[in-house]
């Protein structure tokens, strides 16, 4: 019996260890942009001068608050600055450098921004980010800010029960499924359901599955039917269900972009939606002949 309980405790522990990892919102420090050494004049060739990069500690300065105001806006990630730098989970090193090729007579080289992202404790650079431009003032900065982050481990704000609620003329359909850390999902209620003339039918599943999920620290643009909208992840699910109408006995969608609250509270799906249901009898049942859960908050 008390062996039991161990095996218990530990696999209580070892789950609640799991959800709290998949959770962490990591920190990430960021180090003052550097001015390299100028190299040396040309060895070998007389009268030659150390190659003047124009390049100064304000420059540097200004790289760096460029960075640090793109990255304010990314909400999955939390920066740090100054002594709390070398304490933080991940750590971002610039520097700023003008090219020694100039862009044309009588004027100098672009403006060249680059920087890493390594993991503090071990030193291990994860990605690395160049740009370069007429003046820092054209670097594309979201970009270069980017790939600053990709690497970095996303937080399972996915992870959790969700819900979402479709009111329809003859009563709501509910979806209540669960995302665990492990990329499987629990179908505790997904409601099927069809109208045809002044019949409709509703089929409350239960079931599994399973999920992918790609988060992006940083807002993507996706262009989508010709119009752009923006996305905080990518996701997919595939969902074997029991007690639902045959047509969706099987759920299988990929490619849906998610955008999350500031909270991370609840999330829409902006270009498509977990399909549930189909609509026979016009715009005045519904507005659309297909329904799909597109909305959803969560509740554990």
């Amino acid at each position: 019996m008390k062996k039991v309980i161990k095996a218990l405790f530990v696999c209580i522990f070892f789950i609640t260890a799991l959800s709290a990892f998949a959770q962490r919102v990591y920190t990430v420090g960021i180090l003052p942009f550097e001015v390299p050494p100028v190299p040396p004049a040309d060895a070998g060739v007389s009268g030659s001068a150390p190659f003047d990069s124009g390049i100064s500690d304000s420059d540097a300065a200004e790289a760096t608050s460029l960075v640090i105001a793109t990255l304010s806006s990314c909400k999955s990630l939390t920066f740090v600055q100054g002594d709390d730098a070398k304490n933080a989970d991940y750590l971002i090193r610039g520097q700023i450098s003008r090219s020694s090729t100039p862009l044309s007579a009588g004027q100098s080289g672009q403006i060249v921004l680059s920087a890493t992202t390594s993991e503090t404790r071990t030193g291990r650079v994860l990605n690395t980010s160049r740009a370069q431009a007429p003046t820092l003032a054209a670097i594309p900065m979201l970009s270069f800010c980017t790939q600053l982050t990709d690497y970095i481990p996303y937080p399972g704000f996915i992870v959790g029960k969700w819900q979402s609620t479709i009111d329809m003329i003859d009563g709501p359909v509910t979806c209540i499924m669960e995302f665990r850390a492990d990329r499987t999902v629990q179908v505790q209620q997904f409601d099927t359901w069809e109208h045809r003339g002044t019949d409709s039918l509703k089929y409350q599943a239960i079931g599994t599955g399973s999920y992918s999920f790609t988060g992006y620290h940083m807002r993507r643009n996706l262009n989508a039917g010709g119009s752009v909208i923006q996305t905080d992840a990518a996701m997919g699910v595939n969902l074997t269900l029991e007690d639902a109408l045959p047509k969706y006995q099987s759920v299988s969608v990929s490619g849906l972009r998610a955008v999350f609250d500031g909270s991370w509270n609840s999330f829409e799906l902006v270009n498509a939606g977990i399909p549930c249901g189909d609509n026979y009898s016009g715009p005045s049942v519904y507005p659309g002949a297909g329904v799909a859960y597109t909305k959803f908050t969560k509740i554990r």
